[in-house]
C-alpha cells in the first residue's frame, strides 16, 4: 500500500538509518560523520518533479551545505490517467534511498565537499554515466541486504535502466514508436501507465539522451569492480575500492578506470 504522505518522511528515515547501520557493519563505504538531510517536497516541487531526488549542495564557495534527500508524493496535478504511486510504497523505499541517499547521490556529493575535490573536475568534469552508474552501482552494494520485496523492486528498477538503454537511442532515432516503447514498459517492465508516460517524456523531449547513462555507468563500474577484484585476489577490500572511487569525483570513467589501475591496485598490493 502506498505510505500516507504525512508519514513518508519519517518511513524514509527509518530505512537510511537501517541502510547506513549495514553500510557499517559490511565495511562497504566510509560514511560521513553527520545525518542525511531529508525532506518532504512542496505541491509544487512534486508537480516540477514527482519523483523522489538529490537536491545537490553548493559545490563552489560552499560552507558547511550538504546535499538534501527531497521526498515526492507524486505530482498532486496529475489526472487519474496520469497519475502513479511507483514510489511512494514500502518496498521502493530501499533501493530509492541506496540510489539518492546513502550510498549514493548524496555520498558521491559529499566527498566532492569534504575532499577538496578540483574546481577543473566540479565545473568540466560532471557526467551522467559517472554520476548516475555510481547510484545504480550504490543499488546493487545494498541489494543483497534488503529485505526479499525491497529486492524485488530493485530489480524491477534495474531492468527500467536496462530498458531506458535502448528505448531512448530509439525513440529518438526513430526506430521504434512510442506506442511500442509505452507497451514494453507497461507490460514487460510492469510500470503503472503514469509512470510510463513520464518515462517517454523524459526521452523524447525533458532530457533526451540522459537516460540510456544509468545502465551504461553501473555495468562499466562493474566491470572495473571485477577486474580490480581479479588483480587483487584476497587484498582486495570493498570499502578502500569504493572510498578510492567517490575519492576521484565526477570524472568520465575511462579515466577513472585508469586511476584505479594505476594508482589504486598497486597502493593495495601486499607489501605496498
Amino acid at each position: 500500500r502506498p505510505i500516507p504522505n504525512d508519514e513518508i518522511e519519517d518511513f524514509y528515515r527509518g530505512v537510511n538509518a537501517q541502510l547506513e547501520a549495514t553500510i557499517r557493519e559490511n565495511d562497504i563505504v566510509s560514511l560521513p560523520d553527520y545525518e542525511l538531510s531529508m525532506r518532504l517536497a512542496s505541491e509544487a516541487e512534486s508537480a516540477a518533479q514527482p519523483a523522489p531526488h538529490m537536491r545537490p549542495p553548493r559545490l563552489i564557495g560552499n560552507t558547511g551545505e550538504q546535499g538534501t534527500f527531497v521526498l515526492t508524493a507524486g505530482n498532486p496535478t496529475a489526472g487519474p490517467e496520469d497519475a502513479y504511486d511507483d514510489f511512494n510504497f514500502a518496498a521502493a523505499s530501499w533501493t530509492l534511498s541506496a540510489h539518492e541517499g546513502r550510498p549514493g547521490h548524496e555520498m558521491q556529493f559529499a566527498a566532492l565537499v569534504e575532499q577538496g575535490v578540483s574546481l577543473a573536475r566540479l565545473l568540466y568534469a560532471f557526467n551522467s554515466v559517472n554520476v548516475e552508474g555510481w547510484a545504480l552501482y550504490a543499488e546493487a552494494e545494498m541489494l543483497p541486504y534488503e529485505p526479499i520485496e525491497g529486492q524485488f523492486i530493485a530489480q524491477q528498477f534495474r531492468l527500467l535502466r536496462a530498458a531506458r538503454a535502448f528505448l531512448d537511442p530509439m525513440l529518438n532515432l526513430g526506430l521504434i514508436t512510442r506506442e511500442e516503447a509505452g507497451r514494453i514498459l507497461r507490460e514487460e517492465a510492469l510500470f503503472s501507465p503514469g509512470m510510463v508516460k513520464q518515462e517517454l517524456d523524459r526521452y523524447t523531449f525533458r532530457m533526451p539522451g540522459q537516460a540510456g547513462s544509468y545502465y551504461y555507468g553501473y555495468r562499466k563500474l562493474i566491470d572495473l569492480r571485477i577486474e580490480t577484484e581479479v588483480a587483487l585476489g584476497e587484498d582486495f577490500e570493498e570499502k578502500a575500492f569504493n572510498d578510492f572511487l567517490l575519492s576521484q569525483g565526477i570524472i568520465p570513467l575511462e579515466l577513472m578506470a585508469q586511476a584505479v589501475r594505476e594508482e589504486f591496485i598497486p597502493s593495495q598490493r601486499s607489501g605496498q
